[in-house]
């Protein structure tokens, strides 16, 4: 069986939806396919420029676009984040909960920065992974999903003392609105998206027609769909709202592979690159996930064998996978079991879209894992 059969019969034996998926090299795309249904419920194929939720995979083109104003120095990687956002200026600590489930809270050691939030250790946290966040929103009222509410919590630790995936990069793209005078959209649209030939790539306030729906399994093996939809709301978030296609997505992954450039577009320099595919948490480990939510996202951890770093922006693999990427390879995912991974150093990057809640679901896992599988076979 070839390599390209193996990564249909992986996609099958998962018994998803549907999926997308593009290898990419610096010149070019390797690899590209489309299986099953974007809406298996009404038989809609799935095509390779399906539009989908994307999630979280949007963080890391938000922090390209941060990296990008630090350039121009319309952004402090280092400096109190705070002077741009008032609303993180004064962080408080959540040290616990008194007698009557009231927050007990006392003022942060140091002010939060961008690269505290690009890099996940300003102390924000996700109510669906950190029990204690959604304590706290209980004792408090329960914000409306979508709105600034939403996302403003205290921190669980103070700035730079732990790794915790969070809200931050929400932040990071109200940052990035704050000192552009404009919207997320039409930042990104300007000098990321345009530029880089991502026409499909938005924040849409509502799905579109043809869209991809966002599946979950109902009994008895039957699809029913989930409700959850992540580009409308108060504001644009730069952590989870943009949907996309896979060859979009795939043309964001070459331009991190070239340094910053494609077709002639540099989007960051290759300094600007290199910072970001740095581990930037010292002896922290990156990557874990616990739950507060497991029928959302049960608890995570792609490397549990690997002390793995965070740059900014990426998660970042110490030591090889075999049969796969190299050390030091960029990766992240989105909640409704999309993942993709760039390897510098061996050229390759690759992107699997799929629309299946909960997340880290075994069958997509095994799908990514026979596309990483067959970039590296030849």
């Amino acid at each position: 069986m070839t390599n390209e059969a193996q990564l249909t019969q992986a996609i099958e034996n998962a018994d998803l939806p549907g999926a997308t998926a593009i290898i990419v090299d610096r010149e070019g795309v390797r690899f590209s396919g489309a299986w099953g249904h974007a809406d298996a419920k009404a038989g809609t194929p799935m095509k390779l420029d399906t539009i989908c939720q994307i999630a979280s995979m949007t963080k890391a083109l938000v922090s390209v676009a941060a990296m990008q104003l630090a350039e121009q120095g319309k952004l402090s990687l280092d400096g109190p984040i705070g002077d741009v956002l008032p609303e993180l200026a004064d962080p408080q600590v959540l040290e616990g909960f008194d007698d009557d489930g009231a927050p007990i809270l006392r003022p942060a050691v140091r002010q939060i920065t961008l690269r505290h939030l690009l890099s996940h250790t300003s102390g924000l946290g996700y109510f669906f992974v950190h029990p204690q966040i959604l304590k706290y929103f209980s004792a408090t009222g329960a914000p409306v999903p979508g709105t600034k509410a939403a996302i403003t919590m205290p921190l669980m630790f103070d700035p730079g003392d732990k790794w915790e995936y969070s809200v931050a990069t929400d932040w990071v793209g109200l940052a990035v609105e704050a000192v552009t005078g404009g919207d997320l959209q039409s930042y990104l649209t300007e000098y990321i998206l345009k530029p880089l030939g991502m026409t499909h790539t938005a924040f849409r306030p509502e799905p579109v027609e043809g869209s991809a729906k966002v599946h979950v399994r109902g009994p008895g093996g039957d699809w029913a769909y989930s409700p959850m939809y992540l580009g409308g709301g108060e504001f644009q978030s730069g952590g989870g709202g943009l949907s996309s296609t896979a060859p979009d997505y795939a043309r964001f992954l070459q331009m991190v592979l070239r340094g910053g450039e494609l077709d002639g577009k540099r989007i960051l320099s290759e300094e600007s690159i290199a910072e970001m595919s740095r581990n930037q948490i010292g002896d922290l480990r990156a990557g874990y996930m616990g739950s507060a939510m497991p029928d959302l996202a049960p608890p995570f951890d792609n490397f549990p064998d690997q002390h793995t770093g965070w740059g900014l922006g990426f998660l970042i693999n110490p030591e090889p996978v075999e049969g796969g990427r190299s050390a030091n390879s960029l990766a992240w995912a989105g909640i409704f079991n999309s993942y993709y991974w760039i390897d510098p150093a061996a050229g390759i990057a690759g992107v699997f879209i799929s629309q299946l809640s909960p997340f880290g679901d075994p069958g997509a896992m095994s799908g990514f894992q026979a596309l990483e599988r067959l970039a590296y076979s030849s």
